[in-house]
């Protein structure tokens, strides 16, 4: 194997930089949903979840600038030519409830199922715990009732073995009248 070494210039034109030691071709930039891509590929294990899953779901009204993950790593953020990209740590008996998205290219993105998605933020972010913390989150109401699958929020919120979550999430039922 010959080693190739490129003019700075050159390479940072071909090349952009993810993390210390990943890059990935410049041109990525303008295909849709490589950032999802790249943040499940530079810190690994990861899903995607927490404000913008809820966002890609539109259980949220506002557009997301931050990729946010889930990692049974530990907490840390990168940014890049691709974005703003922030990992939430949590013990790895929590790393399920995603599923594989397709994209272009036959590639798959990690992604958290909206419950999970849910789940994971009430977990990660505690001080939702009152009627008004959860209001202000402004979740799309015709979303939770017509897609969300309580059932599986339920199922999913077992998993966990958290007294407060357990807490949090019938305060959501009961704020959103689920």
């Amino acid at each position: 194997m010959t080693e190739i070494t490129l003019p700075a210039g050159l390479r940072k034109a071909i090349l952009s930089g993810l993390r210390q030691g990943y890059f990935a071709f410049s041109e990525y930039k303008s295909k849709l949903d490589y950032s999802f891509y790249f943040a499940n590929r530079i810190y690994r294990p990861s899903y995607i979840s927490l404000h913008t899953a809820l966002s890609f779901y539109g259980m949220i009204p506002e557009a997301v600038v931050q990729i946010t993950s889930v990692t049974s790593l530990k907490t840390a953020s990168f940014n890049n030519d691709f974005g703003e990209y922030s990992y939430k740590n949590v013990k790895e008996s929590l790393m399920f409830g995603y599923e594989l998205k397709p994209i272009a290219d036959n590639r798959t993105i990690q992604f958290a199922t909206p419950e999970k998605a849910l789940l994971d933020l009430l977990y990660l972010y505690p001080f939702y715990d009152s009627e008004q913390e959860l209001e202000e989150l402004r979740l799309d109401e015709d979303y939770l009732q017509d897609d969300l699958n309580v059932d599986l929020l339920m199922e999913y919120s077992a998993k966990f073995q958290s007294k407060a979550l357990d807490h949090r999430v019938k305060l959501l039922l009961k704020t959103y009248d689920l």
